[in-house]
């Protein structure tokens, strides 16, 4: 029998539930998820991710819909999914993207009040019956692992 850690996952099962919106904690403080604060938008991980490398897209105003959002905003944050797509190619690899919105908690909208996106990279093979049968995902590197891995490229970003 083989043995699955995911030793981060605890922290949130026993942990005290963030209270506050938390792309607006993102841009307030400095932490080891939070890859990019530009002007306009954040990259931010996710801390509870489907997979390696996934990444959350926010402007960084606090909006909950896209028609809150104003031209330069909706260009920046298409721009900044754009970016971190091409980084996560340039460094995890990926066979492809889902890339989407959760509108309202009914679309399964976490933070339903802080437009995002999310940017989930997948390879081929990545769904296997653990995933079907028994509600697990296996993600096989650690949260800082890909932060570190990631993060060089996003200091590079030059998006307003």
């Amino acid at each position: 029998m083989k043995t699955m850690w995911a030793p981060w996952r605890m922290e949130y099962i026993l942990g005290d539930k963030e209270k506050g919106c938390i792309f607006c904690q993102a841009i307030s403080k400095q932490d080891d998820l939070t890859l990019y604060k530009g002007r306009v938008t954040m990259v931010v991980m996710n801390k509870f991710p489907y997979i390696n490398g996934h990444l959350l897209v926010a402007p960084n105003r606090h909006i909950p819909a896209l028609d809150r959002l104003n031209r330069d905003e909706m260009g920046y944050l298409l721009e900044t999914v754009e970016q971190s797509i091409e980084i996560l190619k340039k460094v995890m690899n990926p066979d492809g993207f889902n890339v989407g919105l959760n509108l309202g908690r009914v679309a399964g909208a976490g933070v339903e009040e802080h437009l995002h996106f999310h940017i989930v990279p997948r390879w081929s093979g990545d769904t296997n019956a653990l995933t079907v049968f028994a509600d697990i995902r296996v993600i096989p590197e650690h949260l800082k692992d890909t932060y570190n891995n990631l993060k060089p490229y996003f200091n590079k970003l030059d998006i307003v």
